[in-house]
């Protein structure tokens, strides 16, 4: 048992520099972008498995959350291309640790805030390697993939803000910093709409999110009567989904 555990420790390490020399700095922002994606849609599926909310499918993403951020580190650790960068991946380690241990254990709403507070850290700590490998780029293209990338992590928090107030969980800043976050994706998505840089492909997917935002926003109301997580769950996937083929496309845009 040993011995097998040590080769597929040493079989690991020349997969993932593998994937890592495949990298270009625009899909490492892209995919550090995601990162922070991630942190809010953990977060988000554990509260909704803790308000039994589509519980199945939350604890899949969960699931399948937590090994794309592990695998997407491991890629992101292994192209850092300076010792800042380096410093800033392993500070997000330390912080994932300690998150990934509480993100998968049973949902407990005493814990939701410290969980929320968490996935928050972790977020900064993430933003951070993203504003990095901006700044090592250079390029304009660069900051229209940290815009777009931001937008699906916009989307995952949203959801993660309803379901917490869906759950009654006692913090009064989920409210503020619901809004707040519904207001950064409309005004992320007009300063994309605007881009020169856009190209006819990108100005469709906008234009859908735009048409597709205007049409569920009243069901982002927390003030309504009836509360519809599911149907956020859906619609705020349907949108990280279309926000997640804009940041590949804006991937491949080059400078003017």
């Amino acid at each position: 048992m040993r011995r097998k555990t040590m080769f597929i420790i040493v079989f690991m390490i020349p997969f993932y520099g593998i994937i890592a020399q495949g990298l270009t700095i625009n899909s490492a922002i892209n995919k550090a972008g995601r990162q922070r994606m991630l942190t809010q849609r953990m977060t988000k599926d554990y509260l909704m498995i803790g308000a039994g909310v589509k519980v199945e499918s939350a604890q899949k993403e969960l699931d399948n959350a937590v090994a794309l951020f592990e695998e997407q580190f491991l890629e992101l650790e292994e192209f850092a291309p300076t010792d800042q960068i380096a410093d800033s991946l392993e500070r997000v380690n330390k912080l994932w640790m300690d998150f990934r241990m509480e993100i998968v254990s049973v949902p407990d709403k005493e814990k939701a805030v410290l969980m929320i507070n968490k996935a928050n850290t972790l977020l900064k700590a993430s933003h951070q390697v993203v504003l990095l490998f901006q700044e090592y780029s250079g390029a304009k293209s660069a900051n229209l993939v940290n815009i777009s990338g931001r937008q699906r992590m916009l989307s995952q928090r949203i959801a993660m803000y309803y379901t917490a107030y869906y759950w009654g969980v006692d913090d009064p800043s989920i409210l503020k910093n619901f809004n707040k976050s519904k207001k950064e994706f409309e005004d992320a998505n007009k300063t994309l709409s605007n881009s020169s840089l856009n190209t006819e492909e990108i100005t469709k997917l906008l234009d859908k999110v735009g048409s597709q935002w205007e049409f569920s926003k009243k069901g982002f109301d927390l003030n309504s009567e009836r509360l519809m997580p599911s149907i956020i769950f859906v619609t705020t996937n349907s949108i990280l989904k279309k926000m997640n083929t804009t940041t590949g496309l804006y991937e491949n845009v080059q400078d003017s």
